[in-house]
């Protein structure tokens, strides 16, 4: 072998090895979810902006144990505290990286079908900080998807909610808006979760 080949063969290898050091981690049973949010009431009404979830990893049953105890001990900041020790994949709105999903939680739905429950600690902006307004006791964002059994289907989706439970074991999500946003078009791509 040529030294010129002996050192070609060398880049390649050191730049693959780069290559596969620096590219960024994307999980092997990952789902990626795609559809429309589409408003229905308020300053939003009307309005279509694409959706995206990305599930890295169903909560187990543990962690939705944690936090139905979270919130019949300590309401919705203790819900919180215990949603901020949970990732299970990104959610977002727009064109943006969203946010973190802190737990998405699936159940079967109809003939084959998945429900996915998607609560997240959400954003709060400078003006509601400042102005101390309503939506400041909304922490919570929800998502509420139905897939049928080839990965396709809709849901609502409240961006800004506060979580109660009721008789112990039913959780109640209370919307800020005037309706729930509604998810259109929806489409997971990869391995589909159950």
């Amino acid at each position: 072998m040529g030294r010129h080949l002996k050192r070609s063969i060398l880049y390649s290898l050191a730049l693959l090895f780069s290559l596969t050091i620096l590219s960024p981690k994307v999980p092997a049973q990952s789902t990626q979810i795609n559809g429309t949010v589409v408003g229905i009431g308020g300053r939003l009404s009307g309005t279509t902006r694409p959706f995206r979830l990305i599930v890295n990893q169903l909560t187990p049953p543990a962690a939705v144990s944690e936090l139905n105890q979270a919130i019949g001990s300590g309401g919705q900041d203790s819900l919180l505290r215990a949603l901020s020790r949970l990732n299970a994949g990104r959610i977002s709105i727009g064109n943006g990286v969203g946010v973190r999903a802190n737990a998405i939680i699936a159940d079967r739905w109809g003939n084959g079908g998945t429900k996915l429950t998607v609560f997240y600690e959400r954003n709060i902006n400078f003006y509601e900080l400042r102005y101390g307004t309503r939506s400041e006791d909304c922490k919570v964002g929800y998502a509420e998807i139905y897939l049928d059994n080839r990965g396709r289907g809709q849901g609502t989706f409240i961006p800004a909610a506060r979580v109660r439970l009721r008789d112990g074991n039913t959780w109640e999500v209370e919307d800020f808006g005037v309706f729930p946003a509604r998810l259109m078009g929806l489409t997971a791509t990869g391995p589909l979760v159950r």
